[in-house]
């Protein structure tokens, strides 16, 4: 059992900062890595909430490995979330807070496979043919935003 699970056991579905990390990977010809979320329905970059002891960079390359299959090589910052903006409340209640890094990939490896408990489908897309179905969080359409202009200064 995760930390957060953990947590929720005692705390039940009140509002806590959840630390963590997302990657987002980025393919060769500058798509972007989406799954599609089971929880919600949502298009989303992997990313998770970090367990006792771990790194924001551990806890990234190990959401990665877990819900895609792949190896991030070289991490670069990209930006953090926090305040606010966001606030998360899951389909089953619970409430969030994220407290975030985000990296930026383009060194990755492996055969992608779907972590079917976590989502259904993924697949890479150009950050201008993004599915409409993403997350409703004010700071996601933010960190689109970003991408989309870290790809077209890079």
């Amino acid at each position: 059992m995760g930390y957060i699970l953990e947590l929720r056991r005692n705390i039940g579905s009140r509002p806590l900062i959840m630390a963590g990390a997302g990657v987002i990977i980025i393919n060769g010809n500058d798509e972007i890595l989406l799954q599609k979320r089971t929880d919600n329905g949502y298009w989303d970059y992997p990313a998770g909430s970090m367990e006792l002891g771990e790194s924001f960079e551990e806890c990234a390359r190990r959401e990665v490995m877990e819900e895609t299959g792949l190896l991030c090589g070289e991490l670069e910052f990209f930006m953090d979330l926090s305040g606010e903006d966001s606030f998360y409340e899951y389909p089953n209640g619970d409430q969030v807070y994220l407290a975030v890094i985000l990296y930026i990939c383009r060194d990755f490896a492996g055969s992608m496979r779907v972590q079917e408990e976590e989502a259904s489908m993924q697949r890479f897309f150009p950050i201008d043919e993004l599915p409409e179905n993403i997350p409703p969080l004010k700071i996601k359409s933010r960190i689109f935003e970003k991408v989309r202009e870290y790809l077209k200064r890079s």
